[in-house]
């Protein structure tokens, strides 16, 4: 379970179009073409109960997309909350994070999905992100490209090989205090939580850039989906001498 032929079955969390009401799923294709040319096999996974039994069967890997949709108060600093529409991808997200956490499968959030694991593992957010820096960079801009200090001794590190990355920047919400649960692998130049691990599980890592959109652009970002889909594959080869784990 969780390889077709020798291709590990990664489960792409869907995103949807809240700003227009939630009515239809809206993910980009290169969430898709990253996994497929790191030589995964993706499947998009939306928002129902059997979304997490079928992850859970057939899984090897489990990604989570960008998104703009409610966290609950209490994950926010005090005073904060979120301002982003509700969305009934939230429960069945957090559902199937937490499984994979708990069975230690692989794990890659990006964007929203990074927020999603620090919150999970004992971070808190500020919807307010630019007020956490000095106004150098602008983070809510899909045409931004900024550098990031790459965390030595980090798994980011070892992927990457590269002390500093030049990457996108789409968001207004970001991690601002941290748990010890996570290593923090990467800080934008003015400041704020880029990545984050997790170093007690075998691959699960969120980056709050877009790497989906620079596959074409940089070697780092490819680098990354190549190096979770290798995590995913292992870790299906594995369960295969365990089928309890499945």
């Amino acid at each position: 379970m969780g390889l077709l032929g020798d291709k590990p079955i990664i489960g792409i969390i869907l995103d949807e179009n809240t700003s227009q009401g939630g009515a239809s799923y809206d993910t980009g294709k290169g969430y898709f073409k990253a996994i497929e040319k790191a030589g995964g096999v993706a499947l998009g996974l939306p928002y129902a109960a059997d979304s997490l039994e079928f992850a859970r069967q057939h899984c090897a890997g489990l990604m989570s997309t960008g998104a703009r949709i409610k966290f609950p108060s209490e994950w926010y600093v005090p005073g904060q909350e979120s301002y982003a529409p509700q969305s009934d991808r939230f429960a069945i997200e957090r559902a199937l994070v937490e499984a994979f956490l708990a069975e230690d499968r692989p794990y890659f959030g990006i964007c929203n999905g990074m927020q999603m694991l620090g919150c999970l593992s004992g971070c808190r957010m500020s919807g307010d992100a630019k007020s956490y820096t000095d106004g150098s960079i602008a983070h809510d801009d899909r045409t931004t490209r900024h550098g990031v200090k790459v965390t030595g001794g980090t798994k980011l590190h070892a992927i990457t090989g590269l002390d500093h990355l030049q990457v996108n920047s789409f968001h207004r919400e970001a991690l601002v205090e941290m748990s010890d649960q996570v290593v923090i692998s990467a800080y934008s130049d003015d400041g704020l939580v880029e990545a984050i691990e997790r170093p007690d599980r075998r691959f699960v890592m969120g980056v709050q850039w877009h790497p989906e959109r620079l596959i074409e652009e940089t070697s780092d970002a490819a680098a990354l989906f190549q190096a979770f889909v290798t995590a995913a594959y292992d870790w299906a080869k594995a369960a295969r001498l365990q089928p309890s784990a499945l």
